[in-house]
């Protein structure tokens, strides 16, 4: 029997797929790209308009290369529109997120009598666990909150088989992925004491070539960035990695405002400040929006400005598209599209330079790098670099950052 998955959209997304290739390699089913899948797993994204696109074209050119699979699609869009999808073909079944693994598992019983399979695990180094899903904040440019639902937080009995799981398989660093997940709190436990259970359920675990497990926090919103969480980050000697991925959204404290971001620049720059003295080495990505509604040449001039200031060591660009059902897609001061295009340009040039410096200060200095694939790590800063191709996939190896970044 073989499966193939489409994913499209945000981590959260990886990580959930990577849920359902585990129990799908788990019960004989081989990874396929060819046409002759049994399943498809369309896992979807809404959050932008141009996403949106991506989405409805992936379906239907899975419908085209894998004519005799059953289509399962779920995810953001497929929540947002259901009936889109289930018209475009008998094959397709729209999935809610939710009831995903019970589908899967009755899909695959139906299918087992037929055929046989060949069980083909996955090897990548770095794997992510859903800890958190949903969303209580309503930007006005993003229809996840609706799609997705109220914050959750999974039960940390839940979590930690997840993660030993991985670690028992050779991942030694584990990623903690959610929507909004510095808002995790289950009964009253919050996303700091959350990585602390964890470290401690894999601190026995250690390799030849890994002395310890790693957890990487996926995303963060600055909002979220409590003292316990900070203390925890400068006091578990890379454990927790020094990397923050902090969306600003715009360096603009009007264009914040009218996002309903709950900070404005100022309050930013400050925690990037307090981050910085309290924690030396760390390494701030984030993700920029540029050309939103109404936003000018001087609010975008502010933006340029912030992340000079914060010193990102790597910002995801994302051109303003409208999302039907938003209130910034209503507005009609809308932005140029041409105009987009060259602040999106500046902005990426901008950030290729703020990387270079970030890297440049990190040369000679030694942290603790997760091999990937042969001669290929990722620094606990999240710098991919080069290490000596003689390491087996899977270590975490404390090496001398060399002159030169992998590009």
């Amino acid at each position: 029997m073989k499966y193939s998955i489409v994913n499209l959209g945000c981590k959260v997304n990886r990580v959930e797929s990577d849920d359902y290739e585990s129990l799908l390699t788990s019960r004989g089913y081989a990874y396929t790209e060819s046409q002759d899948a049994d399943i498809v797993v369309i896992n979807t994204c809404t959050v932008t308009g141009e996403a949106e696109k991506k989405t409805r074209k992936a379906v239907r050119q899975a419908l085209k290369r894998f004519p005799y699979a059953s289509v399962i699609v779920t995810g953001c869009a497929s929540a947002i529109n259901p009936e889109f999808f289930t018209a475009l073909d008998d094959r397709i079944e729209v999935v809610a997120k939710p009831d995903m693994q019970d589908y899967l598992a009755r899909t695959i019983a139906s299918l087992e009598a037929r055929h046989v399979g060949v069980s083909a695990p996955s090897n990548r180094a770095r794997m992510g666990v859903k800890v958190q899903d949903g969303c209580d904040n309503a930007c006005t440019y993003c229809i996840v909150h609706v799609a997705r639902g109220r914050a959750s937080s999974r039960p940390v009995n839940e979590i930690i088989p997840d993660v030993l799981r991985l670690v028992e398989s050779g991942v030694f660093e584990i990623v903690l992925s959610g929507i909004n997940i510095g808002s995790y709190n289950y009964e009253g436990i919050k996303l700091a004491e959350l990585l602390r259970i964890l470290m401690e359920a894999t601190s026995s675990y250690k390799t030849e070539f890994a002395p310890f497990v790693r957890f990487r926090v996926s995303s963060i919103e600055p909002m979220d960035v409590d003292d316990d969480f900070v203390a925890l980050l400068a006091s578990s000697e890379g454990r927790v990695c020094r990397h923050l991925h902090l969306p600003l959204q715009s360096g603009s404290s009007k264009v914040l405002r009218e996002m309903a971001r709950p900070y404005d620049a100022e309050d930013f720059k400050r925690l990037v400040d307090y981050l910085r003295a309290e924690v030396p080495d760390i390494s701030l990505t984030t993700d920029i929006i540029v050309g939103f509604p109404g936003e000018t040449d001087e609010d975008f001039a502010d933006t340029l400005s912030a992340a000079e200031y914060c010193g990102f060591s790597k910002i995801h660009v994302f051109p303003y598209s409208k999302r039907e059902g938003t209130p910034a897609a209503e507005r009609a001061d809308q932005v140029n599209p041409e105009v987009k295009a060259a602040r999106a340009k500046a902005l990426r040039d901008l950030s290729d330079q703020l990387r270079s410096i970030d890297y440049e200060g990190r040369v000679s200095g030694k942290e603790y790098v997760l091999v990937e694939q042969p001669g290929v790590g990722m620094s606990e800063s999240y710098h991919e670099i080069a290490v000596d191709v003689a390491l087996p996939a899977g270590s975490l190896v404390e090496v001398s950052i060399p002159d030169e970044q992998k590009k």
